[in-house]
Parts: C-alpha cells; sequence; structure tokens
C-alpha cells in the first residue's frame, strides 16, 4: 500500500486577509508572496531549513499594517502541518536545534504533542521596532498561530544577540530544524504511551 502523502492545503478568506498555502513535509521549493519581504524572507527560510515545500500566497489590509496578514499566515501554516502529520503514527514527535547566525544563539525546542503551547523567550525591544516593513513583535504573534492551530508545544530561547535580523531570522530557522526533526518518519507506532496524541 502506498504511504499517504505527507501535506496540507489551506484556503483562508477574512474581510482583512486571502491567505491560499500549500505545505509538504519533503524538501522541496518555496513560492512565497505576502506583500511583506522580511516575512517572505522568513517564510523562505522555514521552508528551507523545515525540509518542507511551501507555497504562500498572501493578500492583507497592509494599509492598516501587517498584523492580520503574519497572524493569518501563522494560522493556515499550523493547519497545514496539523494536516500534513494525519495521525502522526511514525513521527518522531520532538525536535531540537541551536541554531546561530552571526551574534545570535537561537534555541527551538518543538513536541508535537497535540496541545498547544508557546514559551517565548526573546528579548526583542517591544513596540514599533521594524526590519524593513516588519514589525519584530510580529514574530511571536507568527507562532502563537502556528502552535494554537498546529496544536504542538515549541519553546523559543534566544540566548542572545545584537541585530535583529539576525535574531529574528536565528529564531525561524532554529524553529524549522526543530519542525524537521520532530516530523521525520521513525517507525514504530504512534509516540506516546496514550495512544493518541
Amino acid at each position: 500500500m502506498k504511504a499517504a502523502r505527507r501535506a496540507g492545503k489551506v484556503a483562508r478568506k477574512t474581510r482583512e486577509t486571502d491567505v491560499r498555502l500549500e505545505l509538504a513535509l519533503a524538501p522541496g521549493p518555496a513560492d512565497v508572496s505576502t506583500g511583506v519581504p522580511f516575512f517572505d524572507h522568513m517564510l523562505e527560510q522555514l521552508s528551507k531549513h523545515g525540509g518542507m515545500a511551501l507555497t504562500v500566497k498572501a493578500e492583507g489590509d497592509l494599509q492598516v499594517d501587517a498584523h492580520h496578514t503574519v497572524e493569518d499566515v501563522g494560522i493556515a501554516v499550523g493547519e497545514a502541518l496539523k494536516q500534513a502529520l494525519h495521525d502522526k503514527t511514525g513521527i518522531a514527535r520532538y525536535g531540537h536545534a541551536v541554531v546561530p547566525l552571526d551574534e545570535a544563539l537561537v534555541e527551538a525546542v518543538v513536541d508535537l504533542s497535540g496541545r498547544p503551547h508557546l514559551t517565548f523567550h526573546a528579548d526583542l525591544p517591544s513596540g514599533k521596532k521594524f526590519i524593513g516593513a516588519y514589525d519584530v513583535d510580529l514574530t511571536r504573534d507568527f507562532f502563537q498561530a502556528l502552535v494554537n492551530h498546529a496544536a504542538l508545544c515549541l519553546h523559543v530561547n534566544v540566548r542572545y544577540g545584537r541585530n535583529l535580523h539576525h535574531v529574528v531570522e536565528a529564531i525561524f530557522k532554529a524553529t524549522a530544524r526543530a519542525l524537521r526533526a520532530a516530523t521525520a518518519v521513525e517507525g514504530g507506532g504512534l509516540p506516546s504511551t496514550k495512544g493518541t496524541l
């Protein structure tokens, strides 16, 4: 019997955003367009370092700001990831990565537990600090949306870093690497004594 393709597809349309997203848990290209260039760059990192093909087409009320777009893309990534994992049989479940980017160092730990939780220890300046058109405060909002809709546990610890671009990019890369490890197929049934995840 052929194994099910580990992929998800989400179309989410509200009065604020229109998001179409496809994700496959196999190395592949990233085709991303959200209207927020730095965020596109981060989603490309998620794809490349997460070992996943990712297509994102998002239009949002950027005349207000990028919040609705970033959060709704996070929701869609989480929903697509949950679809791609099916019943989670055979997955590693846990993933951990520590990623440097020049002077920045970030740790991410993932548990595909079925229970949404985000711990986000990042000493990022609060308020309107931007990388291009991207408000760095949206980083936590993106991951909170992803965690809630994928039903996973994520701990992000920024150990240190000075350059905001480096810190935020290392957060995305570390999370991507941790997800890649957690979603890897190891075989041997469901990784839980409860019998469900």
